[in-house]
């Protein structure tokens, strides 16, 4: 059996178990006797895994490739979360009957992508198990870009390990034709098997926790999936309208920890291992976290020193830890606003902190985690290059001390992370003037394509000084909102190795 999948296209692997989590929410709608939204699921459901069993009956017999499998298994990757979403946004459109397929699509390539963004500002408007299939899309493709990413992006030197493994790309391809190594699909089967388990288990213990400290089953459900996953969904708008209170914030924290930095679960990647204390990205993002927050603390005093303002303890307090959660929740790109992020804008003055939390965003989690952005490796190796170049400045002799590993990142590895940033900064310059173009005012447009590329879709509501109503764009502009997003979600570099037309040639 276990044979028969590895020779079957990742696509349709990936469609079959798609079609058969459909039980799980057709199985809740039944419970609360919605019968429209369970019939939905159920005849999806069936029909799909009927036709993916039809096409791999097919191609039983068909010789697996064994030249550039790599790659294939990247393009089979990238048409997933392109084409899967087709087959997800079934039962949303017919489950509901009250909105376009267009905009089920989008539905399901945000959830899929791990961007969270919306098109129902109203959460009533959706059936309870829409809400969980929403959040259950958004888990499973969490739980694809973690397989994925030791499966297909680090023999590629791909997805952030471009940074600490510098060679070319098609040398990398060379040396992968070379020896005989495991085909993509057995590599994804055999990490899921390792993987699973430890991602299923930690939702699973998440959502024990959120259940203790007193939130509702749904709730707690969703929510864990959506901080395991970074996606950000909630079925009621934000952790601000749930019944867990702090204590359920500060169980996401400690949750959302594991999007920073994917030592933190696993070492199966190119990333040298290294102590948790000592990981860069771990570093990074705790200075970010620690930092950020205190100078916008610090700045109430800055601002009411004239007038000798004071304030009670609890609100310094709720301020501080408002400004913490929201910090680590945009960098690792999950979006949940924490309750007390009211109290931190009105104590540090900024109403309308857009600009830091888009920046947090951009700046992003850990390499091969869920969340999105550039990425903290790639930013650390631009600090390490800028550190060096200001050495050189002061010792133009000087020999750096910083390691085999920090050195070549700080020289090759900081080449391609500036490449990937430029890259990065051209497709929101773009993706602006395109929204734009489509009817879309500027500040909007840009909020919409940085929202869809670091897969942060709470900046939609949360970045701008007026939410963006999506609801009232285009289909063109919810097309290429959609192409954005899954840009974002498989990364530039990636989009243009399945472009280059020597890759590709024997």
């Amino acid at each position: 059996m276990r044979a028969q999948l590895e020779k079957q296209p990742i696509l349709i692997l990936l469609t079959g178990i798609t079609c058969l989590s459909m039980l799980a929410p057709a199985l809740y709608a039944l419970i609360q006797q919605d019968h429209l939204v369970a019939r939905s699921f159920l005849y999806t459901s069936l029909l799909g895994l009927f036709a993916c069993v039809m096409i791999g009956i097919a191609r039983s017999t068909t010789p697996r490739p064994r030249r550039k499998a790599d790659l294939q298994a990247l393009l089979g990757l990238f048409l997933a979360f392109l084409l899967l979403p087709l087959v997800l946004a079934v039962p949303v459109h017919e489950g509901l009957r009250t909105t376009s397929f267009m905009n089920a699509y989008f539905e399901m390539v945000s959830s899929f992508t791990t961007t969270g963004a919306t098109l129902f500002r109203d959460p009533g408007r959706l059936p309870d198990a829409l809400h969980l299939w929403r959040a259950q899309v958004g888990w499973m493709g969490g739980l694809l870009i973690w397989l994925a990413a030791a499966a297909i992006m680090a023999p590629l030197s791909l997805g952030g390990f471009e940074v600490t493994s510098a060679a070319p790309l098609d040398e990398i391809q060379t040396r992968l034709d070379r020896f005989d190594r495991p085909p993509p699909a057995r590599r994804l089967i055999r990490l899921a098997l390792q993987l699973g388990p430890v991602y299923i288990g930690l939702t699973a213990l998440l959502c024990l926790l959120l259940l203790i400290s007193g939130e509702r089953p749904l709730l707690a459900v969703t929510h864990a999936m959506s901080t395991l996953a970074t996606s950000g969904i909630s079925p009621v708008g934000g952790l601000e309208n749930g019944t867990s209170g702090f204590w359920g914030e500060v169980l996401i924290f400690l949750f959302m920890i594991f999007a920073l930095s994917r030592s933190t679960f696993a070492n199966d990647t190119a990333v040298q291992r290294q102590a948790i204390h000592r990981d860069p990205e771990l570093r990074l993002a705790a200075v970010i976290i620690l930092g950020v927050p205190l100078l916008l603390f610090l700045r109430h005093w800055i601002g009411a020193f004239d007038v000798q303002a004071a304030e009670e303890l609890g609100n310094a307090l709720n301020a501080l830890w408002g400004s913490i959660f929201t910090v680590i929740s945009f960098l690792s790109t999950t979006g949940f606003e924490s309750a007390s992020w009211d109290t931190a804008q009105n104590w540090s003055g900024l109403n309308t902190p857009g600009e830091i939390l888009m920046g947090l965003a951009i700046m992003g989690g850990g390499v091969a985690t869920t969340a999105g952005g550039v990425k903290l490796m790639r930013v650390f190796a631009l600090y390490l290059n800028g550190l060096r170049e200001m050495e050189r400045l002061v010792h133009p002799s000087s020999i750096s001390g910083m390691g085999t590993l920090n050195r070549r990142m700080g020289r090759d590895g900081a080449f391609h992370a500036w490449l990937f940033f430029m890259l990065f900064a051209v497709t929101i310059a773009v993706g602006t003037a395109v929204l734009a173009l489509l009817g879309s005012s500027f500040e909007a447009a840009m909020v919409l394509a940085i929202a869809a590329l670091t897969n942060t879709g709470p900046l939609i509501t949360l970045a701008a000084d007026i939410p963006v109503p999506l609801i009232e764009l285009g289909d063109p502009a919810k097309l290429v909102l959609c192409l954005i997003m899954i840009m974002g979600r498989l990364e530039l570099l990636a989009i243009i190795a399945l472009a280059n037309a020597d890759l590709w040639r024997d």
